[in-house]
């Protein structure tokens, strides 16, 4: 499957409000900087999302020396005091232990040792990748069984999906519903999630489905008056992006999740995107893994499981970075 990536100035431009600061520079690459304050010093990091792109038999050589080259041609755009520049390459990997073997024979090269694969990754390493050019009977196809009864089990029982987008005429209710759902995803599962106003930012700078950068929606599933569960998706013509979800404690033998996915997939491929990412999941199918339930989840649309490297650090300045 070809690798795809969103439309990173739409990231760039919706960063710049959460600590980040786009930096033009002459290749025509996102670059995102981020001040630092230590105690003894301020220093910057740059960022630098889903580029380059890497076919899968990339050999790590030649992706240590592409990131260097990279970094070369961006570096004086930055601020004096940036110590690393940060990427997350565009490569898909088809098993976690190719992946996993490809890390570590990067970690390997001599031939550059300013580059570091970090422990932690920006981006998803791992994901779902469901194609939607086959019809819709044969996406469904792909399915699980369970899953495919789920989605008619949910409409079947009265389950309704919303549509909201910025701007609409009672969007504001409907999102206060979404992240009061969250709020209990979060008590109930131990989820992390952001203030308000960020995912407000990501909905209102995502809300023209006409102009050239990725459209974002809000979809809320509801059964007679209560609202049970609600997911975020972002449009753009290369992939569609499931991006965050949430649920309440009620009613959920519905199975509204399962609705709301199929109902999003059904708009990505009429917005004419050619794959649907459910845009990170664990690497493999280990019951002991505390996220296991969502890989189940996640791979039952079907689809296909990539495996990503990860992020790799460019240092600048050898004694900045060894202290960040």
């Amino acid at each position: 499957m070809k690798k795809r990536f969103l439309q990173t100035d739409f990231w760039a431009s919706f960063k710049s409000n959460h600590g980040w600061k786009k930096v033009e520079n002459k290749s025509g690459i996102s670059v995102m900087v981020r001040e630092l304050s230590l105690k003894i010093k301020k220093i910057s990091i740059a960022y630098v999302p889903m580029y380059p792109e890497f076919e899968s038999n990339t050999q790590p050589e030649n992706l240590v020396t592409k990131l260097c080259q990279v970094a070369e041609e961006i570096k004086d755009c930055l601020p004096p005091n940036t110590f690393c520049i940060r990427f997350d390459p565009a490569m898909d990997i088809e098993s976690n232990d190719e992946r996993n073997d490809f890390v570590r024979k990067t970690r390997s090269v001599k031939s550059n040792p300013k580059v570091k694969a970090n422990r932690i990754a920006v981006q998803p390493p791992d994901t779902v990748l469901v194609p939607l050019t086959p019809s819709q009977e044969e996406i469904l196809s792909q399915m699980k069984n369970k899953w495919r009864y789920n989605i008619k089990l949910a409409a079947k029982k009265g389950v309704q999906v919303e549509k909201w987008a910025f701007g609409m005429e009672g969007f504001e209710k409907a999102f206060d519903i979404f992240y009061s759902l969250f709020q209990q995803t979060s008590q109930r599962d131990g989820v992390q999630f952001h203030a308000k106003e960020y995912y407000l930012d990501l909905l209102e700078r995502g809300s023209n489905p006409d102009c050239d950068q990725p459209y974002v929606q809000l979809y809320l599933a509801k059964h007679e008056n209560d609202y049970l569960a609600g997911i975020i998706t972002l449009f753009c013509s290369r992939e569609a992006v499931y991006l965050y979800g949430a649920s309440g404690n009620i009613k959920r033998n519905l199975m509204p999740a399962y609705l709301l996915q199929w109902t999003a997939m059904q708009d990505a491929k009429e917005f004419g995107c050619p794959v649907y990412d459910f845009y990170g999941c664990p690497p493999t199918d280990d019951p002991k893994h505390p996220m296991h339930g969502l890989f189940l989840f996640k791979t039952g649309f079907g689809g296909k499981l990539v495996h990503r490297p990860g992020s790799f650090d460019v240092g600048l300045y050898r004694g900045d970075y060894s202290l960040y």
